[in-house]
């Protein structure tokens, strides 16, 4: 078996560099949720928009990008904190335990738009890669999911099938990208939001990481 997850939302919660600043400086304390949400919200549509148009760069520099937007749009003139914690994002809480008991029947993985160094900070920062077999980026596919040549990136990494792969996002139109690929999906719905009406639906839903268990 093997479980590949997205990073953003699936194993790492967006929201905790916005949280953190504003528990070290009050006056994001009424703002970072707004802020956070603005800061996500763009920094996905910079990388569809990127993706549709060709004009490719790094996740980094997308999330740069998307929170000299959001922080202009809130009145937040200091932004250099704000990126250092998003190097530094903390895990859900069952991610760990997880990892490692999937790992003990298969393989695990990220595969992330996240740059190759955010990943290997994030995932050294969190404690979990012990916990994982491989971190695979987009960058070497040059193209932003859900593109199909950057799902190729799992399948070509493992040398399989897309239907031997179980992926696993929190994120719905990643999940649609994957499974149009012909990846087994896992959506982790939160938020209990509704699917999304597009052609390729879940596989399953769950609450949250341990429902894969």
């Amino acid at each position: 078996m093997i479980w590949v997850f997205d990073a953003y939302g699936t194993l790492f919660d967006v929201d905790g560099a916005a949280r953190q600043a504003a528990e070290d400086d009050p006056t994001l304390t009424a703002i970072w949720p707004a802020l956070s949400f603005d800061w996500r919200r763009k920094q996905l549509e910079y990388s569809w928009m990127r993706c549709v148009t060709g004009e490719h760069a790094d996740f980094w520099q997308v999330t740069s990008d998307a929170l000299d937007w959001a922080a202009e749009r809130h009145g937040v003139s200091d932004t250099a904190r704000l990126l250092d914690l998003y190097r530094r994002l903390p895990a859900y809480s069952e991610a760990a335990e997880v990892l490692e008991r999937l790992r003990q029947r298969g393989q695990t993985a990220i595969f992330s738009n996240g740059s190759p160094q955010m990943l290997e900070d994030a995932v050294s920062s969190a404690g979990l890669a012990p916990h994982l077999d491989a971190l695979l980026s987009v960058e070497s596919a040059g193209r932003f999911k859900p593109a199909t040549e950057a799902y190729r990136v799992v399948t070509d990494h493992f040398g399989v099938a897309p239907g031997e792969i179980t992926f696993v996002s929190s994120n719905g139109w990643d999940i649609y990208g994957a499974a149009a690929f012909g990846f087994d999906t896992a959506w982790v719905n939160r938020a209990g939001l509704p699917v999304d009406r597009l052609p390729h639906r879940p596989a399953r839903i769950l609450p949250d990481l341990t429902g894969l268990l």
